[in-house]
């Protein structure tokens, strides 16, 4: 398999210094690049922050690995709503831009730094990545990557990592579940949503409350034991089956929910805000959202918390990785869900495949939460002929056009579901 994955690395690498050296082969002979040039491939790059207007895919150079680092030939990567706040510049201290979004992939090892071990050309490997990800090569240090199973698909290791290492660690090492415990979680119908449900079913007597749009309840009944409508009273429905409320509260949302959870927690219960995407309403940043969101958030006294008994959390699994060098502790989550993957346990949910094109698509997907699991984008997948007309490549001649969401266009454009 390894030999295979190298020829096939090898083939792919040929096509593309073929289209990014065109030109430079017409002056130097069929085939081959002038000295000194770069190789190039192909990425999404995000202009500015802002709108969908902001994306599209370009040629950059493609990167070589340093020391510690292995080079990656990209197959699929994951989309994760933390990639839309990214656009909008609606996180802590955003990076510069023009910048390549993405924080995991999977593909194929197709070069090694200096002093990398473990690993050997032609791997089948998954990793994260601090930006990058969302391009043709990526290269990132050896303590982010890791083997693919047989049997995992690309496209199911790149929705593997964030999502179940999220969950395991919120569920397991912050709130430590155990037997006959509950937990709520929003958006169960999400990527984390279903790696949560998943990893609940492999404890005894875990009960699973979850919210998500109507419409995906008929996917999703059987991931969870209660499932209500994310805009019904989920309060009052929580105590009217328990009364006493439930041990683990998973919050993406913040605004207010953050109260509405923690009057829910038991004594000795855990609240965990993993997110906020209530503050993500419309398709650029919204200082007025933002605004309304922080204010709805319940002020938490110490006091408070003391007097009953209950828990407040968070967590951040990018800060975890690239702020808190917790890389090792990362390892040891991933080499357990590798094992309940391979006893079949687990198994990552794929929504739908998307081409590097279409990504303004995907994540219009993503914002109008219309997605059961996870969004990837398919390095290999050509666009669907309606994208022929709406080229990211020339999108910056239409800077001026916003997408717009709830764009019936747009929800018309639906890739291949897996």
């Amino acid at each position: 398999m390894a030999k295979e994955g190298a020829q096939r690395a090898e083939e792919t690498e040929q096509m593309i210094e073929k289209e990014g050296g065109k030109e430079a082969a017409e002056s130097s002979g069929p085939g081959s690049l002038r000295a000194g040039d770069t190789k190039e491939m192909r990425a999404v790059v995000l202009s500015a922050f802002g709108g969908l207007n902001k994306l599209r895919v370009s040629k950059k150079a493609m990167p070589e690995p340093q020391e510690g680092e292995l080079k990656i030939r990209v197959k699929a990567c994951g989309l994760n709503f933390i990639d839309l706040m990214v656009r909008q510049g609606n996180i802590d201290n955003p990076p510069k831009t023009p910048l390549v979004p993405g924080f995991e992939c999977s593909g194929i090892v197709e070069a090694l730094g200096d002093s990398v071990k473990g690993f050997e050309i032609g791997d089948r490997v998954m990793a994260f990545v601090n930006y990058n990800a969302w391009a043709e090569v990526v290269c990132t240090p050896v303590e982010f990557v890791y083997k693919i199973p047989d049997d995992m698909s690309f496209s199911e290791a790149a929705a593997f990592p964030m999502n179940f290492v999220t969950a395991y660690m919120m569920l397991f090492e912050v709130a430590n579940l155990r037997e006959g415990m509950s937990v709520l979680v929003h958006s169960a119908g999400g990527g984390v949503g279903q790696a949560v449900a998943q990893l609940c079913s492999t404890v005894p007597n875990v009960t699973v409350f979850g919210t998500a749009s109507s419409f995906k309840h008929e996917a999703i009944k059987d991931s969870v034991t209660h499932l209500f409508d994310r805009n019904a009273d989920y309060v009052q429905e929580v105590k009217r089956i328990s009364t006493d409320g439930v041990d683990i509260v998973l919050d993406c949302l913040c605004g207010e929910n953050t109260g509405k959870g923690l009057s829910l927690l038991k004594p000795l219960g855990t609240y965990i805000l993993y997110g906020s995407s209530n503050m993500v309403t419309g398709e650029t940043k919204s200082f007025f959202s933002f605004a309304k969101s922080w204010w709805q958030v319940e002020k938490v006294n110490p006091i408070k918390l003391y007097e009953e008994n209950k828990v407040i959390a968070g967590f951040s699994l990018l800060n975890l990785l690239f702020k808190q060098n917790r890389s090792g502790l990362v390892k040891g989550v991933m080499d357990k869900l590798l094992n309940l993957y391979n006893n079949k346990k687990i198994k990552p949910v794929v929504d739908s495949l998307w081409a590097l094109e279409e990504v303004k698509e995907a994540m219009q997907r993503i914002h109008d939460r219309g997605n059961i699991g996870k969004l990837i984008l398919d390095v290999e997948k050509a666009p669907t002929p309606l994208m022929a007309n709406d080229s990211t490549e020339t999108s910056e001649a239409g800077e001026e056009e916003e997408d717009h969401e709830g764009d019936n266009e747009n929800k018309e454009r639906m890739p291949f579901i897996q």
